[in-house]
């Protein structure tokens, strides 16, 4: 069992590396294409190939659900994590069938949430990286955590 976060756990500088890698399949990217992102070189390789990506590649927002699957998994905040905006998303080289995905992700700032005073604003910056060490994402996302004295019924 993992131990949950509340705000007061988190400070700058701290940092969680996900605690294992994801593995995109050709599959996967186009079914998620189908359903979400139908542009032609995320739905079929030869489309891929004539394209600027010179074959088959992940949909950045299929790129992003996986982040947030491994920063869900990785970052256990009390009750689950809250988003409370993005400030920046790059993507930065194109995800490809078969490339491993894994996070790094850092905190650069907390602060007290003004309008819900139970919880606090954690900041932070994920980088992700594929199996040749390549960055293939940055973001900077802010998230709510809550505080420990409003878990604690008070």
């Amino acid at each position: 069992m993992q131990t949950e976060l509340y705000f007061e756990d988190f400070y700058p500088g701290l940092k969680f590396v996900s605690g294992r890698s994801y593995k995109v399949t050709a599959e996967e990217i186009k079914q998620f294409a189908e359903q979400y992102d139908p542009q032609p070189f995320h739905l079929d390789e030869a489309a891929g190939e004539s394209s600027f990506f010179k074959g088959l590649a992940a949909s950045g927002w299929l790129t992003a659900a996986i982040v947030m699957r491994l920063r869900v998994e990785s970052i256990h905040v009390a009750g689950g994590m809250i988003g409370a905006g993005v400030e920046e998303m790059r993507w930065t080289q194109a995800v490809r069938p078969g490339d491993s995905l894994r996070t790094e992700a850092e905190i650069l700032n907390v602060r007290a949430s003004a309008s819900r005073p139970k919880y606090g604003v954690v900041r932070s910056r994920t980088t992700v990286f594929n199996q040749r060490g390549e960055v293939v994402m940055r973001s900077v996302v802010n998230f709510l955590a809550p505080l420990k004295q409003a878990g604690s019924g008070e």
